[in-house]
């Protein structure tokens, strides 16, 4: 008996002693003003854990129960380092602008350089040649108990006037960008309706330019220009366009208004709107994780991120859903076979002993994915192969012409492929976007918990359930109101005009509850374009009555699949001409035109027309609306931190 109770009080004190080796704390990390910073990084001194603020600027950190110190960063910022006792549980952080303590902030943008690849495309490589390597000085600003902030000057000193000079850095000392690539990206121009009165082009719903742009500005650099897809950026947010009242799987709108980059012209919105369906109405899930452990991967914003990720999907598996874990480093290797959604303590048991070394071979990875995801295959069901990587993706053996061809194979008998990228220095973002459309997926980039738990919670559906395949959007446009137009983004979606009625054209897919937004910016009738003359007018060519269609702007065209099926159906929807201010515009307008805004900035757009920075913000104040989320609010930081580091104002 003695030893019984021995033996539980050993128990009862190691139970204690793992209970005090790690601690919870908690705090907010805001401004001056008292506004709450979002993303915001805290990272443990010393070490490769960090969290992110959320949308109120929030976070929650463990620590060990020793003294921690505290790094916190945000670009436009003062870096503070902040030493927590054990007893604190919260702390509240004031960041003080860097604007205060320097007389003279540079900003070194990167270098870009152009080169070939063997995929016959141009890729744009970040240089880090000229890559910021100083950190903003941290300054002392307020303490609380428990709590000590300490100040460590890193500004050099210039020779004239005596000023400090400091380069904007992103969150470690030094990133290296150069092993990063992206599709070169030729901007759609302005086309004369009388030349090419048809516009046809694939849905996007990927959104991955948006967050890779946030993780750029938040590391305290502007995005290489190639890297911003304005059409990820708009269809980053969620709009509140009206599900589908019929059996169609999806619902077209459209709406016009004054263009805020180009007052003259006219700025066109086509909106889709995919049909809702409750989780418990949806079809039962075959998936499987592909999963890069390599040694590139082995950084707190990458493979951590990626367990916590699946940590948070776990939780929204059912049980008649499967769901299968495939590792590849030096070698592939099934790390769990198709387990059922409702073990889900055998499946986070895999997930926690995940860890990272060796080299990469995605290749081999991808092959056995698709032998798991073909057993396993459900006729009804949802049948998808989700790829997780930091971009670094050697293909082994095989070429990258052979993987495309499993893919499409593979796309065509039912298994979609999505890709996620996560971290820094290796993402290939071509390569992996490539990889999605090939498989008829979705491809994301997470930079942070907050973005992989909308992807795999918030957006659990959308993000994995599809409810149209191959849809494709057609406009035709009335000369008698339109004399130009431009698309704006969807450059790497364009098709000709003649895909649009063939079924064997691939195209984008739409997921449960998704919705997609596409910009037209018009010249009106015997308006004026700021380039060169496009084509001679035309002699021969028919000319429509004046008193034809009268009212008519344009026509839109929708062609979709069932996700089961492989004819297409046919959806059509004519806009009138409307005069309209910005201002007079639904909230969801004006927020899609302030991104697109934004975008031609970010991009240095030959077609940004009157765009400002200012111009942006205030668009977006104006449409914020509710915002549960907070995204809107972040875009709006992301825009005044844009403004910061763009010297070109």
């Amino acid at each position: 008996m003695r030893s019984v109770k021995y033996l539980f009080l050993l128990f009862v004190m190691f139970v204690s002693f793992q209970a005090q080796a790690q601690r919870t704390i908690q705090g907010i990390v805001s401004d001056s003003a008292k506004e709450a910073i979002i993303g915001a990084s805290i990272i443990i001194k010393g070490t490769a854990t960090g969290v992110a603020t959320d949308e109120n600027g929030k976070f929650t950190l463990k620590l060990s129960k020793n003294d921690s110190v505290l790094i916190i960063k945000y670009v436009g910022f003062n870096d503070q380092e902040i030493t927590v006792g054990p007893a604190v549980k919260f702390i509240t952080v004031v960041m003080k602008p860097a604007t205060q303590a320097f007389h003279e902030i540079v900003v070194t943008a990167l270098g870009i350089k152009r080169e070939e690849q063997a995929l016959g495309y141009a890729v744009s490589t970040v240089s880090s040649e000229n890559a910021p390597t100083t950190n903003f000085t941290s300054q002392l600003y307020g303490s609380t108990a428990g709590v000590k902030i300490t100040t460590a000057s890193q500004g050099k000193k210039s020779s004239k006037n005596n000023r400090t000079k400091a380069v904007a850095t992103p969150v470690s000392a030094a990133v290296p960008y150069e092993n990063e690539s992206y599709g070169a990206i030729k901007e759609n121009s302005y086309q004369l309706v009388s030349d090419q009165p048809l516009s046809t082009f694939s849905i996007d719903v990927d959104r991955a330019a948006y967050s890779n742009v946030r993780r750029y500005l938040n590391n305290g650099s502007l995005p290489p220009v190639d890297a911003v897809r304005i059409e990820e950026m708009i269809n980053y947010f969620d709009y509140k366009y009206k599900s589908p009242a019929d059996n169609d799987p999806v619902a077209i709108y459209t709406d016009m208004a004054t263009c805020p980059w180009e007052p003259a012209h006219q700025l066109v919105r086509v909106a889709l709107k995919a049909k809702e369906l409750p989780l418990d109405k949806m079809p039962p899930a075959n998936l499987v994780f592909l999963l890069d452990v390599s040694g590139s991967m082995d950084e707190y914003n990458k493979l951590p991120l990626v367990k916590q990720a699946l940590t948070a999907l776990v939780q929204q598996l059912r049980s008649k859903d499967k769901v299968a874990i495939v590792t590849y480093a030096g070698a592939a290797n099934v790390a769990l076979a198709a387990t059922a959604g409702s073990e889900k303590t055998t499946i986070l048991n895999v997930v926690d002993k995940l860890t990272a070394g060796g080299s990469t071979a995605g290749g081999d990875g991808l092959k056995m994915a698709y032998d798991i995801a073909t057993e396993q295959f459900m006729k009804n069901g949802n049948n998808r192969i989700i790829m997780a990587t930091d971009g670094d993706f050697n293909v082994g053996e095989s070429s990258e012409g052979d993987l495309e061809t499993l893919i499409e194979k593979k796309r065509n008998s039912g298994i979609s492929l999505s890709v996620l990228g996560f971290g820094m220095g290796n993402i290939k973002d071509s390569k992996l976007e490539l990889l999605a459309d090939k498989g008829n997926g979705n491809y994301a980039y997470v930079d942070n918990f907050e973005e992989a738990r909308r992807t795999f919670v918030t957006e659990f559906g959308s993000t994995l359930f599809t409810v149209a395949k191959d849809v494709k959007l057609q406009l035709e446009f009335n000369p008698q109101y339109v004399q130009s137009y431009r698309l704006v983004g969807y450059e790497n979606r364009m098709l000709e005009n003649k895909d649009f009625n063939d079924d064997k054209k691939d195209a984008g897919d739409m997921g449960v509850g998704h919705t997609v937004t596409a910009l037209y910016e018009i010249v009106p009738k015997g308006g004026a374009i700021n380039e060169q003359a496009l084509v001679d007018s035309l002699k021969y060519q028919r000319t429509v009555a004046t008193n034809a269609y009268g009212g008519e702007v344009l026509t839109v065209k929708l062609r979709y699949k069932q996700p089961k099926e492989d004819k297409s159906k046919l959806l059509s929807k004519v806009m009138l001409w409307k005069v309209q201010d910005l201002s007079e515009a639904p909230e969801d307008f004006r927020m899609a035109a302030a991104v697109a805004t934004f975008g031609l900035l970010l991009r240095n757009s030959a077609y940004k027309g009157n765009a400002k920075y200012d111009a942006a913000v205030a668009l977006a104040k104006g449409a914020k609306g509710e915002d549960e989320e907070g995204y809107r609010a972040e875009f709006i930081q992301m825009v005044k931190q844009a403004a910061i580091l763009d010297n070109r104002k």
